[in-house]
Parts: C-alpha cells; structure tokens; sequence
C-alpha cells in the first residue's frame, strides 16, 4: 500500500510493507521537488505494526515532524 501527499513542499510517500512475521512496517520517502537538484530521504521500518493503516498512519506523522524540523533548522 503505497499513498503520496503533500506537506510544506514535500512530496510524501508513507507505505507499509508486511514481513513475514505478519507485522507492517513503516516506511516512507520525502522528496523536496523545490531543492536545485532535488533531495530525497528514504526512511525504512521506522516501527513495527499489527495493521497496515496503522503503519501508514504513523509515516506520515513522522514526516509532518521530520519536515517541521528540518524547516525550523533552515529559518523558515
């Protein structure tokens, strides 16, 4: 399962991938489309869920933190 969104200028891409153990993982992609060369940060099995949504859900809050802080670290 595989979404993306956009936050602050980021393009966001949660997804969760399920392991053999029956858990999903957390993962996600941030790209900065406004970056000169573009950057991109790929995050993989940032935690460990029962459900997909769940998983998904918990990507894309990170992101919203992980881009927040990245732009107060900037000044903007």
């Amino acid at each position: 399962m595989e979404l993306f969104m956009l936050y602050k200028g980021y393009e966001v891409a949660p997804s969760a991938d399920v392991l053999p153990s029956g858990l999903y993982a957390a993962n996600l992609i941030i790209e900065n489309r406004s970056a000169p060369l573009g950057a991109s940060f790929t995050f993989s099995e940032l935690d460990y869920f029962f459900e997909a949504d769940h998983a998904i859900a918990y990507a894309w809050r990170w992101a919203r933190l992980w881009i927040d802080q990245s732009n107060k670290r900037a000044g903007h």
